[in-house]
This record gives C-alpha cells, sequence and structure tokens, in this order.
C-alpha cells in the first residue's frame, strides 16, 4: 500500500514538472518570436545559459559622467574626484577631467602628499609631485610649491602619513594655495585638498579626518575620504 502511494506522488509530480515546463517554453517562445523550440533545445545541451533579452534590449543609460561625477558639470567648468589612501596598502586617486592622474594600482604612490598640478586655463595636466613625508626630504616638496606657476590649479590626496615632515614652511605654502586644515594635518591623519596659485577664480575645497584610534576604522589608520565637485572654466 505505501509502495502505490509512493509511485502515484511520484507520478503527480512528474507530470506537474512536464506542466510547468510546457509553460516556461511557451512564455519564452511569446516573449521572443524568433525562438524555436529546436534552439532552446540547442542551448541546453551545449550547456548555455539562454536569456530571453538580447544585448541592445537594455537602456542607454546616457553618457557617463567625467571622473565619475553623479552628473555632468555646468558648461565647460572642469570635473575632478579625489581619494585618500586607505591604510599604507591601498593609494590614493586624483582624477580630473575624466583622466586618472594618480591612480591606486600606479607605481610611486608612495607616503606622503601626493600633488597634481593642472593649468587654469587650459585644463592641461602640467606636472605631478608625490613626497614620501615619513622619511623624505620636506626641502624636496617646497622645492615643488614654489615652483607651481601662478594661474595653477593644485589637487593634492594624502596617504598613510602627509605630516611627519611637514615644517613651518611648507605648511604656509599650502596654505597660501588656499588650505584651512594644514595647519591641524598630524600622523596619519587623511586629508585632500583642491586650491590654487593665483587663480582667477577662487576654488577651495577639503576634507580632513583624523587619526584616532578609537574611531579609527583601520585601526592605526582613518578611513579612506573622498572629495568630487566641479571647477568653474574662465
Amino acid at each position: 500500500m505505501i509502495y502505490v502511494r509512493r509511485e502515484k506522488l511520484k507520478f503527480i509530480f512528474m507530470v506537474a514538472a512536464l506542466i510547468i515546463s510546457i509553460s516556461f517554453v511557451l512564455k519564452l517562445l511569446q516573449m521572443n518570436p524568433e525562438l524555436t523550440v529546436s534552439n532552446l533545445v540547442e542551448r541546453s545541451v551545449g550547456g548555455g545559459v539562454y536569456s530571453p533579452w538580447k544585448p541592445d534590449d537594455h537602456k542607454n543609460d546616457g553618457p557617463k559622467s567625467k571622473c565619475g561625477l553623479p552628473k555632468p558639470c555646468p558648461g565647460k567648468d572642469f570635473a575632478f574626484k579625489i581619494y585618500s589612501g586607505a591604510t599604507n596598502i591601498i593609494g590614493p586617486q586624483i582624477c580630473f577631467e575624466g583622466k586618472m592622474i594618480i591612480q591606486k594600482d600606479t607605481r610611486g604612490n608612495w607616503p606622503g602628499i601626493n600633488i597634481a598640478v593642472i593649468n587654469e586655463k587650459t585644463g592641461e595636466h602640467v606636472k605631478t609631485g608625490i613626497f614620501n613625508m615619513w622619511n623624505g626630504k620636506v626641502e624636496e616638496l617646497i622645492e615643488f610649491l614654489k615652483s607651481i606657476e601662478d594661474g595653477s590649479l593644485v589637487l593634492i590626496a594624502s596617504f598613510d602619513d602627509p605630516a611627519t615632515k611637514l615644517n613651518d614652511e611648507a605648511r604656509e605654502l599650502i596654505a597660501d594655495l588656499g588650505s584651512s586644515y594644514i595647519s591641524k594635518i598630524k600622523f596619519r591623519d587623511n586629508w585632500i585638498f583642491v586650491g590654487g596659485k593665483k587663480t582667477l577664480t577662487h576654488v577651495s575645497f577639503e576634507k580632513h579626518l583624523k587619526n584616532d584610534r578609537e574611531t579609527n576604522k583601520y585601526e592605526s589608520w582613518p578611513e579612506m575620504i573622498e572629495l568630487e565637485g566641479c571647477i568653474p572654466r574662465i
């Protein structure tokens, strides 16, 4: 008696599975008239996964904003996005007008201060400076800052430790670029900044996150910070 019941249940499940399969095939054929039963069989035998949607069924989201901004900058304004480094492993990133000037997988993202200099009028990337503030020479940073020409945009991203070798002269030169936090930057703080050297338009974007073991995301380091926006084109 028990065996008969099991056979009946098995038969019912097989019939139900067959009905569901037929319904699914019919639905696929309705969704895509170009599809045939033989196509489905071939795809099944070949081990492929069938999708009723064609590649061109996906809607075009439109042009992507430069540097991944949520929306394009107005007019011809410059787009930028900056990330500080994370711990002493993931390097900083500086993107300007869709171009990655400094990125985490590029050799040379040493601990310290990473600087990108941009021509204010043309948006041309002029030069890059990377300065180790743990065991490097602050004199090299000072020389670089003094060499920046008037009318230049300056984008800075910290990595690991931006402050150990900083002295008053270096801090003052960065303050002249428009930084409000440079006097407060300490060991392993995260700091990102956009300013300018005697630019025609006043430019100042900045974020600072203190190194505090009680609030740090990575024990001895604070979490990564980011900054994005648009810079008026003159």
